[in-house]
C-alpha cells in the first residue's frame, strides 16, 4: 500500500521531488519505493529524465486503476470507521408510520444524517412490550404509567371524498358508499352525534388500518371520516376534497412516548421535536 500511494503521488505530480514534498518523504525514499514496486510488478512504471520523470505506457495504464482503488478504499474506510451512527427505534401503528412519519423522512435525514431509525408496525396495544422500542406512538390522553411523551398532532376528523365522486355521483354525499376504519378514533356515528348532523348511511367498506381506508377513498371507493393530519398530503395534492360538514376535534390523540427512566441523546431529542412539528417540510 505504501508503494502504491507513492506511485500515485509521483504519477499525478510527474516528479519524485514533488511527490516527496506531498508525502513527507525524501526524493531518494520515493525513488526507492518506486523501484520496489517495479520489481514486484516486473515492469517499469517511469522513465527517469534529467528533469523529472514520465510514466511509461504500463505506468499510464496502471495509474487510473490505482487512483480508483485508493478512492474506493478511502470511501469504505470513512463509511465504516467514521463517527458511529446513533440509533433509535420507533414502534407505531402502521397508518402513523405511512402517513405521518414517512412524509417527514427527508426532513429527518436533513437534520439527523447520523441517526439510524428502525420502525416496528404495531397492530394492537399488546404488541408494544414485545418490541421495547426507544419510542412508542400510542393513542390516548397522554398518560401511561412510567412513560413521558408529547402529542404527535391534534386529531381532527371531517368527511372527505375523492373529487371524481362529487362530479358524477349523487348530489347528497350521504348517499355515496361510506368507508369505516376499525381503531380508536371516532367513527361515523360518533361524529354525527357530536356535531349534531344527520348520520350518513351504514358503511359498506371497513378496513383494519386508516392507511388502507384512505387509499380506498383516494381511489374513489366512497366517503371517509378522515383524520385531517394524516390526510394532509392527499388533501393538498387534490386527491381528496373536504365536504361542507363540521369537523370534530378529539381530546385523545396520538402521542410519541418514551420510558421516563431512559435518558435521551441530543439526536433523539431532535427527532421528537421534528416529529411533533405540524408541517412535513
Amino acid at each position: 500500500m505504501e508503494w502504491l500511494r507513492v506511485f500515485e503521488a509521483a504519477g499525478r505530480r510527474g516528479s519524485f521531488t514533488l511527490a516527496g514534498q506531498e508525502l513527507g518523504l525524501t526524493q531518494a525514499a520515493i525513488s526507492q519505493r518506486i523501484r520496489n514496486l517495479e520489481g514486484h510488478l516486473g515492469a517499469r512504471l517511469f522513465v527517469r529524465l534529467r528533469r523529472g520523470v514520465e510514466l511509461t505506457t504500463e505506468g499510464e495504464a496502471y495509474l487510473p486503476q490505482v487512483q480508483n482503488a485508493l478512492r474506493s478504499l478511502q470511501r469504505s474506510t470513512a463509511d465504516l470507521f467514521a463517527a458511529p451512527l446513533k440509533k433509535a427505534s420507533i414502534a407505531a401503528p402502521v397508518s402513523v408510520i405511512h402517513l405521518w412519519i414517512i412524509p417527514r423522512l427527508p426532513l429527518l435525514s436533513d437534520h439527523l444524517p447520523r441517526l439510524q431509525l428502525s420502525f416496528h408496525a404495531i397492530q394492537r396495544p399488546g404488541d408494544y412490550p414485545a418490541v421495547d422500542g426507544d419510542f412508542e406512538i400510542r393513542f390516548g390522553a397522554g398518560k401511561w404509567p412510567g412513560r413521558a411523551g408529547l402529542r404527535l398532532y391534534e386529531e381532527v376528523l371531517a368527511p372527505v371524498v375523492a373529487p371524481c365522486l362529487l362530479e358524477k355521483g349523487p348530489s347528497d354525499w350521504r348517499r355515496l358508499p361510506q368507508i369505516a376504519v376499525f381503531g380508536p378514533r371516532y367513527g361515523w356515528q360518533d361524529w354525527a352525534a357530536r356535531t349534531l348532523v344527520p348520520p350518513p348511511r351504514p358503511p359498506s367498506l371497513r378496513f383494519d388500518s386508516y392507511a388502507a381506508g384512505l387509499k380506498a377513498a383516494v381511489a374513489g371507493a366512497g366517503a371517509i371520516l378522515a383524520s385531517l393530519p394524516l390526510s394532509e398530503r392527499a388533501l393538498a395534492e387534490g386527491h381528496l376534497q373536504r365536504l361542507p360538514e363540521p369537523e370534530l376535534r378529539m381530546e385523545e390523540g396520538y402521542w410519541i412516548t418514551w420510558r421516563d427512566d431512559r435518558p435521551h441523546s441530543r439526536e433523539q431529542e431532535t427527532l421528537v421535536s421534528l416529529l411533533t412539528q405540524s408541517g412535513a417540510s
